[in-house]
């Protein structure tokens, strides 16, 4: 799976790990249901990481179709509450 992280580039990521990303992610979508900030923002850097340290990084200049697309490290709680789905950020 190709998944980018906007304002930062792309990286390859095997599928076994969306186990892991699914859990982080249903935080992250109750945080932002409850308007949590500072959970919000330790969540969000928490499942950025785990993408970063699973996966491998893409050339800067490859342009690959992204399966999925996660927001900025500094992106708002709203920014990111425009980006879910009912199943969060991570489909599953």
């Amino acid at each position: 799976m190709i998944v980018r992280i906007m304002g930062e580039g792309q990286v390859k990521l095997d599928d076994g790990h969306l186990t892991e990303l699914n859990k982080l992610d249903d935080e992250l979508l109750r945080e932002v249901e409850s308007g949590d900030q500072q959970g919000f923002r330790r969540t969000l850097g928490s499942l950025l990481e785990a993408v970063r340290r699973l996966g491998t990084p893409l050339p800067d200049d490859s342009l690959e179709p992204s399966q999925l697309i996660l927001p900025s490290p500094d992106a708002s709680l709203e920014e990111v509450r425009d980006m879910l789905s009912d199943d969060g950020l991570i489909p599953g």
